[in-house]
């Protein structure tokens, strides 16, 4: 399995990621719990997946964060 890719992102995609990231309202500890799952550098499973982070959940696909989703959000996928 591919790790997930955090960096050098095609240019939509990172786009996408930080408006989520504003509309979804993440907080400054939401972020600091993101760096760590940054550090701990997953694999990205095949296909959809998402790490639950109590007042968020990111999601992707395969190596590549796709979208935040917020508290109560219901997301697909594999859970890391």
């Amino acid at each position: 399995m591919p790790k997930i890719q955090w960096t050098d992102l095609p240019p939509a995609l990172r786009d996408h990621l930080f408006n989520r990231f504003v509309e979804r309202q993440i907080t400054a500890e939401d972020l600091y719990q993101l760096k760590v799952l940054r550090e701990s550098e997953p694999d990205g499973p095949e296909g959809e997946w998402f790490k639950d982070f109590g007042s968020f959940k990111i999601c992707g696909e395969g190596k590549f964060p796709k979208t935040f989703l917020m508290k109560g959000q219901v997301a697909r996928g594999r859970a890391l």
